[in-house]
């Protein structure tokens, strides 16, 4: 049985082994990655719970489950990524702080992974996520994500679809979650969305209850969470408690004090959080999957294989694998469904979620194995991380290298 590869004990996170990550392309619920800032929330009176709605509206609102389920259902594919997926290679050129993920740090399915802080109100006995090894789980997976539309909620309040501003001033959607967390000094996880976005059905911005076809767990948000497809997954608030439409970007500390992109120069006496606006879309990012970063294998024809992601809804054009450390390069097949060749924003697509890449190369010899992807807005991914880092060891999307040695059977 795949175990978690366990990233911190208190608040728990996990993440699968890299192999495990695309056994399949859309991810288990069991085989998703755990991210948390500290216990998980109990909601267990399913009838007494709602979403409140207020803010700068005419129509404040009282949001049941049973008022969610009347709205049209929508499925929706789509990888969600941590902001901090492959921190640890960046923290190999220059320390960084926070939660050492390796690549796994993303999901793909009708359920996105998420990244939030959380509360627990039961026993000990719920605390299954620190207790024991557990099932796989990933934070950079996909998923099928069961829900209703934001935008068509947010008419239940008054406000159209394509709107960017209500007619009190309101251009920020919040998402308030249930649980709390020490960053907030005891109050609740919160981040916010443009209203332009949140009302704009083709962005696909869900309410969701299901994860798979099957009703959201604990760990992934029950009974309610939000997806923001093509954003980073600190924005994909679980547990929703209220949605507040406001003037201003969200002040809660993971949009104004986390989660942001400073350059190489700035350390930790020389930082100003207000220079720099909160992350949304992720950027073109592939990995392979098939060999750890440091691996032996036997000389002849190996399988290269991997994901490739791109936020914003951009799919990915080209997977490029060099053998030789990146002097010479072979293009990858991708496909999201088995069998099928996968087009940048064909029809077909889900313009969401990862694609799956492969190639058989020849390896005689020790080398190093580098894989990059370029999206179809032709953004490709940078050659070092150096030129990159940064001191939360956010978004790194550098080249993935694996160094490989070739040994011999006595067989």
């Amino acid at each position: 049985m795949i175990r978690l590869v366990l990233v911190a004990q208190e608040p728990f996170n996990a993440e699968p082994p890299r192999s495990a990550l695309i056994s399949s392309y859309v991810t288990p619920v069991d085989f998703f990655y755990k991210r948390n800032h500290g216990p998980i929330p109990l909601v267990d009176d399913i009838d007494r719970y709602y979403v409140s709605i207020r803010g700068l509206i005419e129509n404040p609102k009282d949001l049941f489950m049973k008022d969610v389920r009347m709205l049209p259902k929508y499925d929706v594919t789509a990888t969600l990524q941590c902001a901090g997926n492959r921190r640890t290679a960046m923290s190999k050129s220059r320390t960084v702080r926070g939660v050492g993920w390796d690549i796994s740090a993303l999901g793909n399915g009708l359920f996105l992974i998420s990244i939030f802080c959380s509360r627990i109100t039961s026993s000990k006995a719920d605390e299954l996520s620190s207790a024991k090894p557990i099932p796989l789980f990933s934070e950079f997976l996909s998923a099928i994500w069961g829900g209703v539309k934001l935008a068509d909620v947010l008419e239940l309040v008054g406000i159209p679809k394509y709107t960017s501003v209500t007619k009190s001033g309101g251009k920020h959607v919040e998402f308030v979650s249930i649980d709390k967390c020490k960053e907030e000094k005891g109050g609740p996880y919160k981040a916010s969305i443009p209203l332009s976005q949140a009302t704009n059905p083709d962005a696909d911005v869900l309410l969701a209850y299901e994860m798979n076809g099957e009703p959201l767990n604990r760990d992934h948000g029950y009974p309610l969470r939000v997806v923001v497809p093509g954003v980073i997954g600190a924005r994909s608030v679980k547990w929703l408690d209220a949605i507040n439409i406001i003037a201003e970007e969200c002040q809660g500390f993971f949009m104004q004090k986390d989660y942001k992109m400073f350059p190489p120069s700035v350390n930790w006496d020389n930082i100003n959080w207000d220079s720099r606006r909160p992350l949304m879309d992720f950027p073109v990012q592939c990995a392979i999957c098939s060999l750890e970063d440091v691996d032996v294998i036997k000389p002849g024809k190996v399988k290269i294989s991997g994901y490739a992601v791109s936020g914003g809804g951009r799919g990915i054009e080209r997977v490029d694998v060099s053998v030789d450390g990146g002097k010479n390069w072979l293009e990858a097949s991708k496909y999201q469904q088995t069998g099928m060749q996968y087009i940048a924003d064909g029809m077909n697509s889900d313009k969401w979620a990862w694609v799956l890449f492969e190639v058989v190369v020849d390896v005689l010899l020790n080398t190093q194995i580098v894989a990059k992807a370029a999206d179809s807005a032709a953004n490709v991914q940078p050659e070092n991380v150096e030129t990159i880092w940064n001191l939360r060891g956010v978004l790194n999307n550098s080249w993935h290298r694996v160094h490989v040695r070739v040994g011999h059977s006595n067989m």
